[in-house]
């Protein structure tokens, strides 16, 4: 059986001691006993984890490979991550730089179910970026909602987005916000011909959230929001293995910067927000924009991008979707260092004059077309 292996990147002053954190590493992410008593057979031979490589970047920062066992992730989601960097992450100066899955972690982790071709079809986005409207703010009725989705379909948006922030809010609760929003989309798909998508922002008590992901598939949407950084990634798994539910999945980072903002703890921009979402089965991963009011370098928003769409990378390549401090006037910036299989999120920018919210759509898809050399269709 293949093992799949993870690199970190370690803080120790010498060889030694970068050896014995790397050896600690593997003793922690399996075993989690001295290494004295590991019971030999099956548990010393394949269980624990091996120390592949190690070698120095830097003055005082060291990288090492461990590989593991998939016998000690099994065919579960959760524990592949708790082994990826279980109690680890609990300690300073380890950084998770990259996962290498290998052949049989692969196979039981398949990812997207959709990714970027798929996303692409159902909306009916041939080429060049596509465009997601976020509905916002909070404390609005349905019927606002309702109307700016039907504005965003006329101006031809691909997939309009909730809010991160629209959950069970009196003002708006769940069910009543979906039905009015995928009633409003269906008619002016109807009228328009379009094919706009409608991701809501799955929300309620954990015991809910199975009959509300029934519900808004009943009610006619055609994915789902979901942040993993508080419903877990174990949610973006069972989504995307679900057929009957067959629905495309997009995560939000709500809750998940402490994982990346520290240089030398956590886990790498890329990995955390292509890696690991798509092989969560992530089909579009949202992440602050450069440029924004997250401090996100463009490098790092480039490894973030570069990990979706690696066409080695595990299972299908999914969509990078930037936010933040994006506008008509960045189109061309933003197509020129992303390229064309990315969701531009649009917020603020798009909701100064909401009753015309059909005219900024229809800006930014000329904006976006013409910057790719493109003609703007529907």
């Amino acid at each position: 059986m293949a093992r799949f292996s993870v690199t970190y990147r370690i803080r120790a002053t010498n060889r030694a001691e970068a050896q014995a954190r790397a050896d600690g590493i593997a003793l922690e992410q399996t075993v989690e006993i001295p290494r004295d008593v590991v019971p030999p057979g099956y548990v010393e031979d394949e269980i624990l984890g091996r120390v592949e490589e190690i070698g120095a970047l830097s003055d005082g920062v060291w990288q090492a490979v461990v590989s593991y066992s998939p016998d000690s992730a099994g065919d579960e989601f959760t524990q592949f991550l708790n082994v990826v960097f279980g109690n680890s992450s609990i300690q300073q100066g380890i950084r998770v730089t990259a996962i290498d899955t290998g052949p049989d972690m692969a196979a039981r982790l398949p990812g997207p179910r959709f990714g970027v071709a798929g996303i692409r079809a159902l909306c009916g986005r041939e080429a060049g970026g596509m465009i997601s409207p976020v509905l916002k703010p909070m404390g609005l009725p349905p019927r606002y909602f309702a109307d700016l989705a039907a504005g965003c379909v006329r101006g031809g948006a691909d997939i309009v987005k909730e809010d991160h922030g629209l959950a069970g809010q009196p003002t708006a609760l769940f069910r009543a916000r979906v039905e009015a929003v995928c009633q409003a989309m269906a008619k002016a798909r109807a009228e328009t011909g379009r094919k706009t998508l409608y991701f809501p922002n799955i929300s309620g008590r954990p015991e809910e959230i199975e009959d509300n992901l029934r519900f808004l598939k009943a009610a006619g949407a055609d994915g789902v929001l979901v942040m993993p950084g508080l419903f877990g990634f174990g949610l973006v798994h069972r989504i995307a293995r679900d057929a009957a539910l067959d629905l495309p999945v997009m995560t939000h980072p709500s809750f998940l910067g402490p994982y990346v903002l520290a240089a030398d703890n956590g886990i790498d921009h890329g990995v955390l927000f292509g890696t690991i979402q798509r092989l969560a089965g992530s089909d579009i991963s949202v992440f602050p924009n450069v440029g924004g009011r997250f401090g996100f370098s463009a490098a790092e928003c480039a490894q973030i991008a570069a990990a979706c769409l690696a066409p080695n990378g595990p299972g299908k390549p999914l969509l990078p979707s930037p936010g933040g401090g994006m506008s008509v006037a960045r189109a061309a910036e933003m197509q020129a260092m992303y390229g064309q299989d990315v969701v531009y999120l649009l917020g603020g920018s798009l909701l100064k004059d909401p009753p015309r919210i059909d005219e900024a759509v229809a800006a930014m898809r000329r904006a976006l077309d013409a910057s790719a050399g493109l003609e703007t269709g529907s």
